[in-house]
C-alpha cells in the first residue's frame, strides 16, 4: 500500500529535493501537495492533514531581520500544525526538522527545539508518531545563497563574477541535501517514533577548505572546461552543487578549440581530472534521443558533426532551453543534476555525438529516469 505523504515546506530547498524523490518512488508513494497559504486557511490545512499518513514538517524561516519574528513564526507554523492533527484526529507520522543549534542559545535553535518538543507531546498525548530530526549544515544543488548556506553563497558568487569573503574559518559540521533525503524516506519506511533523532553528519570541513575547492572547479571547470580531480563522496556532491548556479542559458554551448592543418581538424572533447566512460553515438535525422534525467552523475554531450538540439528542463518546472549546435563548430553542453535532457538530429545528414559520463553504466543503480523534456 502506498504512503501518502505531505511536506509543510515543499517548496523551499530540502522540500523540494524531498518531493521530487518521492516521485522516483511512483509505487511507494503518493505526493499530497502542499501550498503555503494553507496555513492561513484551517480548512485547507484540515483536508491536507487529513490526507496525509506522513507529514514532513520542514516549513520554517532560517534567517530574519528580527531574531523574536524570527521566533514567532516558527512557533507559530508548528502550533499550527498541531492544531489541525488534533481537530482531524490525525495518527499520522509526523517528521519535523530541527537543527544542531538547537543547544546554542540562540532564538532560531530555541524555536526549533521548542516546535520538536510541541509534536512529540502531540504524538505521546494522541496517539500519533514523531520523528524529531536534529540535523547539520545542509548543502546542495538549487540552494538559496546568503540564506540557506554558506556554501550556495559562495557558489552562487564564484559563478557570477563576484569574490567570497570568508566571516569565521571555522569547521562546519555537513550532509549533502540528498543525503538527508535518503536518511528521511528510510525513517518513514521504518515508521519509528523517535522524538530525538540525531542525524549524523556527512563530512566535517573547515570554511576555508570548502572555499579552495570551488575556486578550483570555477579555475578548472568554469574557465577552462575541465572536469575536475574528484577525490571523494564530498567532492561530487559539491561540484553538483557548484555547477547548479551556473547560468546554462549563457555559459553553453561551449564551443571547442578547434586545431585545423591541411590533413584536416583535431578537437580535444573533455580533459579529466576524474575517469569515467566515453561513448560515440550516430543519430539519424528527426530522431530524438534521451528524455531522461540523473540526479548524481556529471555527463558533456559534444557534438562534432551534423545539427543537433539539445533540451534541458529542470524537474518540476515547465521552461524548456534550448541549446542548438553545428559541428562545423564543435561545442558540448553539460547535463545538470536533476534536469531531464534530450538531443535531436535537426539536419539532413547523420549526427556524431560524443558522449561522456563520469561512472560505468550500471543496470542495477543506472541513476537513470525517464520523463520527457
Amino acid at each position: 500500500m502506498k504512503i501518502k505523504v505531505g511536506i509543510t515546506g515543499q517548496h523551499g530547498f530540502v522540500g523540494k529535493h524531498l518531493y521530487n524523490t518521492f516521485g522516483l518512488f511512483p509505487d511507494d508513494f503518493e505526493r499530497i501537495d502542499f501550498e503555503k497559504h494553507f496555513f492561513e486557511d484551517d480548512k485547507k490545512l484540515d483536508f491536507f492533514v487529513s490526507e496525509c499518513d506522513t507529514i514532513v514538517h520542514l516549513a520554517a524561516v532560517n534567517r530574519h531581520d528580527s531574531e523574536q519574528a524570527l521566533f514567532d513564526i516558527n512557533i507559530g507554523l508548528a502550533q499550527k500544525l498541531v492544531e489541525s492533527l488534533k481537530r482531524t484526529e490525525s495518527k499520522a507520522h509526523v517528521m519535523i526538522s530541527s537543527s544542531t543549534q538547537e543547544d546554542r542559545g540562540n532564538l532560531y535553535g530555541k524555536s526549533k527545539k521548542e516546535g520538536r518538543e510541541m509534536l512529540a507531546k502531540w504524538a505521546e498525548e494522541y496517539g500519533g508518531k514523531i520523528t524529531g530530526l536534529i540535523i547539520p549544515n545542509v548543502f546542495g544543488a538549487f540552494g538559496k545563497p546568503f540564506y540557506n548556506s554558506f556554501i550556495a553563497t559562495f557558489c552562487y558568487q564564484l559563478t557570477h563574477g563576484e569574490i567570497p569573503s570568508i566571516a569565521t574559518d571555522g569547521e562546519v559540521k555537513l550532509i549533502y541535501v540528498q543525503e538527508l533525503v535518503d536518511v528521511i524516506i528510510h525513517e518513514i519506511r521504518k515508521g519509528n517514533s523517535k522524538p530525538e533523532f540525531v542525524v549524523e553528519h556527512t563530512a566535517t570541513k573547515k570554511v576555508s577548505e570548502v572555499l579552495a575547492l570551488l575556486n578550483e572547479f570555477r579555475s578548472k571547470y568554469l574557465d577552462s572546461g575541465e572536469i575536475p580531480a574528484i577525490k571523494d563522496r564530498f567532492e561530487h556532491n559539491l561540484f553538483n552543487t557548484y555547477r547548479s548556479y551556473i547560468n546554462y542559458e549563457t555559459y553553453f554551448p561551449v564551443k571547442f578549440t578547434q586545431h585545423t592543418d591541411a590533413r584536416g581538424a583535431f578537437v580535444e572533447v573533455v580533459r579529466l581530472g576524474i575517469g569515467g566512460q566515453c561513448s560515440f553515438s550516430t543519430t539519424v535525422p528527426g530522431v530524438t534521443r534521451g528524455n531522461h534525467y540523473h540526479t548524481r552523475k556529471i555527463e558533456r554531450f559534444a557534438v562534432i558533426k551534423g545539427k543537433a538540439l539539445i533540451q534541458l528542463r529542470k524537474i518540476g518546472t515547465d521552461e524548456a532551453l534550448n541549446f542548438y549546435l553545428d559541428g562545423n563548430q564543435p561545442a558540448y553542453v553539460d547535463m545538470p543534476i536533476w534536469y531531464t535532457h534530450n538531443i535531436k538530429n535537426i539536419g539532413d545528414e547523420e549526427l556524431y555525438t560524443n558522449f561522456w559520463i563520469n561512472e560505468f553504466f550500471d543496470p542495477n543503480d543506472a541513476d537513470t529516469y525517464f520523463e520527457e523534456v
